[in-house]
Order: C-alpha cells, then sequence, then structure tokens
C-alpha cells in the first residue's frame, strides 16, 4: 500500500480567519484531510516575528483560528493541528539549520524582501523576522513534510526550505530530510471588498467566516466594483471586480454567474442586483460556518484539549526527526 502524502500547511494567529484564507487554503485543507496525512500548524512563533510586542494578542487568536478550522470542516480525527511553539524540536532545527545558510542569502530571499518593504522595516529588520524561512523550513522538515500549499508568492520559500535539505543530506551523507513541493490552489488570493489585490486584516477589506450576516450584508454593499459603471445601462468590466470574483468563487451554479457577467458587460444590469445574489451565496454558505463556530466556541476547553492532544502527536513525530537529524550530525552522544 503506497504511503500516504505528508502536508504541512498553517496560519499565523494575528486575527480571525477570512474568506481570502478559505479560498486559498482551508478549503484544499477539507479536500485533502482524507487523502493525506496533514498537519496544520498554528504558528504562534512566526506571528511573533512582527507581533513580538503584543503576546497577548497572538495567544487569544490561537483559540480564533482554531475555532475558524473546526468551523469550516478540518477534522481534528483526520487533521493533526498543533501549536508550533509547543514543539521545541523546531527551534532547535532552526539553530542546525543556520549554519546551512548564509545572511546573504536569506537577504536576496524574495519573499522575504518584499516583506520587509510591505511592513516598512527599512534598516530596522528583526534578526528573528530575517531568519523565520529557516525557521520555516524547521517547520517543514520537522514532519518530514512532502507537500506544502502556498501561494505563488511564498514559492521562495520552499525553495529555501529544499536547499537547506539538499545540503543537509550532502554534508553528513544521508538521506534524514525531505524535499517539499509545493501546492498551489487554482484561486490562491481573493481581491479585498475594496477591490485591492489581497485581503488583509490591516486593510480593512476582510469578510470574516465568523462575521453576522448582518456584516457580511454591509461588506458586500459597499464592495468595490466597476468604477466606469455608472448607469444601469452602462456595459461593465467583470475583469478586476471582486464581486464576480467572490461569486467565480463561492457561486455553486456557474452557468447562472456566465449569464451575469455577460448581462453586466452588455450593460442593463446594476450593480446592486449582483451585489444582492452575492449576499445570498455568500450568506448560504457562510451560515452554517458561523453556526459551528459558535457551538463550539460554547466549550473552548475542548477547543485547546484538541490542540493538547494535536502538539502531543507532532512531539512524537517531530522527537523520531530530531534523533535522525542529531544521529547525523554525531551529536548522539549518549
Amino acid at each position: 500500500m503506497e504511503r500516504k502524502k505528508i502536508i504541512l500547511t498553517g496560519d499565523r494567529p494575528t486575527g480571525p480567519l477570512h474568506l481570502g484564507h478559505y479560498v486559498g487554503s482551508l478549503k484544499n485543507r477539507v479536500e485533502l484531510q482524507s487523502s493525506c496525512t496533514q498537519f496544520v500548524m498554528v504558528a504562534d512563533v512566526q506571528a511573533l516575528t512582527d507581533n513580538y510586542e503584543h503576546p497577548q494578542k497572538v495567544r487569544e487568536n490561537v483559540l480564533q483560528v482554531a475555532l475558524d478550522y473546526l468551523a469550516v470542516g478540518i477534522d481534528p480525527e483526520q487533521t493533526t493541528i498543533f501549536i508550533q511553539s509547543l514543539i521545541p524540536q523546531i527551534p532547535e532545527l532552526t539553530l542546525y539549520y543556520l549554519n546551512l545558510v548564509t545572511w546573504n542569502r536569506l537577504k536576496h530571499n524574495p519573499t522575504v524582501k518584499q516583506e520587509i518593504v510591505q511592513k516598512g522595516y527599512g534598516e530596522s529588520v528583526p534578526a528573528g523576522f530575517m531568519v523565520y524561512p529557516v525557521s520555516q523550513a524547521a517547520d517543514i522538515t520537522v514532519v518530514k513534510a512532502d507537500l506544502v500549499p502556498v501561494g505563488e508568492d511564498q514559492l521562495p520559500m520552499i525553495e529555501q526550505t529544499n536547499e537547506i535539505v539538499r545540503h543537509f543530506n550532502r554534508i553528513y551523507q544521508k538521506q534524514v530530510l525531505v524535499e517539499a513541493e509545493a501546492l498551489i490552489p487554482k484561486l490562491a488570493r481573493l481581491p479585498g471588498t475594496d477591490g485591492k489585490a489581497k485581503m488583509s486584516k490591516s486593510l480593512g477589506n476582510c469578510i470574516y467566516l465568523g462575521d453576522s450576516a448582518d456584516v457580511v450584508a454591509k461588506k458586500v454593499k459597499g464592495m468595490y466594483t466597476d468604477p466606469g459603471h455608472l448607469k444601469v445601462e452602462d456595459p461593465g468590466k467583470v475583469e478586476g471586480n471582486p464581486v464576480f470574483t467572490y461569486l467565480d468563487a463561492f457561486d455553486p451554479d456557474k452557468a447562472a454567474v456566465d449569464e451575469l457577467k455577460a448581462h453586466y458587460q452588455r450593460g442593463g444590469l446594476g450593480d446592486s442586483v449582483v451585489k444582492k445574489r452575492l449576499n445570498d451565496v455568500l450568506q448560504a454558505f457562510l451560515e452554517p460556518v458561523r453556526n459551528r463556530r459558535e457551538a463550539y466556541a460554547k466549550d473552548p476547553q475542548a477547543v485547546m484539549q484538541m490542540l493538547k492532544k494535536g502538539t502531543e502527536k507532532t512531539l512524537h513525530i517531530a522527537e523520531r526527526t530530531l534523533q535522525e537529524v542529531r544521529q547525523a550530525m554525531c551529536l548522539d552522544y549518549f
């Protein structure tokens, strides 16, 4: 019988998850959990690289992220959900891996360079932030993941992980570590409600999985559309129009969406009509998610116990990996 592929994925607990997370990763996790051995990491250590002054925020959001996981259908019987900071083997592997990568290589990682600009660090980049690609390599290799679902902007991180893996296996002459393959979703990113390229908590352009029906309706009503579509009879643009992007992602009736697009492009279809359909579609999708989330939220201790169980399972696997690494590096003294 062929071994199931091992997947590692996760989220930084800096706030509740939104529709962009669902389209980009959560939906994929639900679909893959029965066919793969899946690990989902609540990446609290990674969250601290730019939230180190707000540890309470990170701590509180560990539960919120776990609630979102359960609400969308990630099953802890099929998926191992764990907390990153409680796996001490990860920082130990990070320390060993730091010897296998140059500072110059880290500085020129395209993802790191882009995020330094986005966060406005300038020359004041925390060292922890600079080396988080190495920590990410430790996250991936500690469970020997074959597949890592990422957006295209994260491909340099997987490339860097595999460089470290190849370097380690060559230097220590043992095939201990496994190279990972990036798994890119079909629709990797959902635009913000304001039309910006990315739905982001910091930009305030998100629809959250736990948003109430009224909040969702208000956000849909205020969504950016085609600024040139001033009158109902005017032809409108579908490309770059987030209302249609959301319909593509969530409306099960693809034929009806195609007809709406054609009607909108030839003119005679108002934005309010399209937004009403999107609101109906999102409410139908989010209501059961919201209800499950509220049900799980009534017993936060049970949710934390689920995280504890997943963390303990990951600890055993991580320790096996670390023993192999230490043996390859001649650090197995006793």
